[in-house]
């Protein structure tokens, strides 16, 4: 069975954070793997999908980007194929019936929601889409379609944490330069290298934005192989391939 993380904040509307536990594939993915871009079977990532979107919302038509970091949002009026998803990162929507649906192997998902005005968005948020600004990008598609800011509540799921996130000295000065107090998401690592909390960065730029409440969940991918998926270790441990989880919400 497909296991379902749920945030207290996105309760008003179906979402559901899926790590890799409850799929169909095998190997190296092994698990309910729902990345088509990995080197999985077709087969088994549409079954994976499937399942994923039964165990949060049965019968709802799931609606994914092809995600390239990028802080582009897309709104989804009407479901389109795999093969027709628009290069993006972020997906809003206030279609009733449609699952928008985020995958990542590292990467923070965000699932975000307005249930008085059911509008409903997902965002992709690895570090350049998190510091271009894919979260801002998100939370104005959601108010061109009705939702108030204050109103919106939002959850960070399963993503690289800290302790796992080993950085260069280049990668911490690009974030200082967009803002010096950008520093305190860095922690001291080995000499040269520092320790990056991307989950604290993506809630301050949410908090920043002014919305109504933000969760984070704090389940780190990279060290818990069992659950998760991890682009990282799978990396670091020179595995053939590596899948993806998927973060789905609904509206209404």
């Amino acid at each position: 069975m497909a296991e379902v993380i749920r945030s207290g904040l996105l309760a008003a509307v179906p979402h559901g954070f899926l790590g890799r536990r409850g799929g169909v594939s095998v190997g190296a993915v092994a698990g309910l793997n729902a990345g088509l871009g990995s080197g999985d079977a077709d087969a088994a990532v549409a079954r994976n999908r499937a399942i994923a979107v039964e165990a949060v919302r049965p019968g709802a038509r799931l609606v994914s980007v092809y995600q390239v970091h990028s802080a582009d949002c897309v709104t989804v009026a009407e479901p389109w194929s795999d093969a027709e998803r628009p290069r993006a990162d972020a997906l809003v929507t206030d279609r009733p019936g449609l699952l928008l649906g985020i995958v990542t192997a590292d990467c923070a998902p965000v699932l975000l929601a307005d249930p008085a005005a059911g509008v409903v968005g997902a965002a992709h948020a690895g570090w350049k889409g998190a510091v271009a600004g894919v979260t801002d990008a998100t939370l104005t598609a959601m108010e061109a379609l009705g939702a108030r800011r204050e109103r919106i509540v939002g959850a960070i799921g399963p993503c690289i944490a800290q302790v796992s996130y080993e950085v260069d000295e280049g990668f911490a000065d690009r974030f200082a330069r967009e803002d010096p107090a950008n520093r305190r998401f860095f922690a001291p690592g080995k000499p040269g290298h520092w320790q990056f909390d991307l989950e604290a960065y993506v809630a301050h730029r949410l908090v920043q934005a002014g919305i109504g409440g933000v969760e984070r969940l704090g389940l780190d991918t990279y060290a818990d192989p069992a659950r998760f998926y991890s682009f990282r270790r799978a990396t670091h441990l020179a595995e053939p391939d590596y899948g993806r989880q998927i973060a789905l919400i609904g509206a209404g």
